[in-house]
């Protein structure tokens, strides 16, 4: 009896070293992997991290974009504001000027006092939008004999002139005005050229002189 207690012992002793030994590389592993998995835990909190920053930076970036967009529509707002208005009102110049015309090409008022009369209350009238204009900066474009310029005049029709260089403007056709820094509408313009035959005598003299 004795002697099977004690190899009874001895057995529960070498299963309980095996177990040990069974488990301790099982331990190691798992605590292995456990660091593996806090590794990448770590690193996926640090892309999260980087990609809000991204996105926190792209944020603030559109909402400073935005401010200046507003800032920029507020100040146009502010110094633009009336453009449309200004445009129409460009209309009452014409509308005097086209009175003024007809007043003057009319042969039964011409030189009568009641036509001079009319001129001046016309020309007192016109001369006070001019100036409330002038006062919020819609100007006139200054147009004749100047160069003709694409960012100010729009050409109607060539005159023939050989007294002026061509491209010239000599006829005024409606008057071009600007607000502040921008276009309110280009002068209708008449610019000259050369005459049909001085150019036709210049391209034949152009020829003899090849020739020759």
């Amino acid at each position: 009896m004795e002697k099977e207690q004690k190899e009874n012992i001895q057995n529960e002793n070498l299963t309980k070293e095996e177990n040990n030994q069974s488990t301790k590389p099982q331990d190691q592993t798992g605590d292995h992997d456990k660091k593996e998995e806090e590794n990448k835990k770590e690193l996926t909190l640090d892309e999260k991290i980087l990609e809000l920053e991204d996105k926190l930076a792209r944020t603030f970036a559109e909402m400073e974009n935005q401010r200046r967009r507003f800032e920029k529509e507020k100040e146009d707002a502010f110094e633009y504001g009336g453009f449309s208005f200004a445009k129409e009102a460009l209309s009452l110049i014409d509308n005097f000027e086209r009175s003024k015309s007809i007043l003057e090409s009319d042969e039964k008022l011409k030189d009568s006092e009641a036509l001079k009369k009319t001129l001046e209350h016309f020309d007192i009238i016109y001369k006070d939008l001019i100036s409330i204009f002038n006062k919020n900066d819609i100007k006139q474009i200054d147009s004749l004999n100047k160069k003709l310029d694409p960012n100010f005049h729009q050409a109607m029709m060539e005159i023939e002139d050989d007294t002026k260089e061509p491209g010239t403007i000599i006829q005024e056709i409606q008057k071009g005005f600007t607000i502040k820094d921008r276009l309110l509408r280009p002068s209708l313009v008449g610019v000259a050229k050369k005459t049909q035959e001085k150019t036709a005598k210049t391209e034949i003299t152009k020829e003899n002189s090849e020739g020759k």
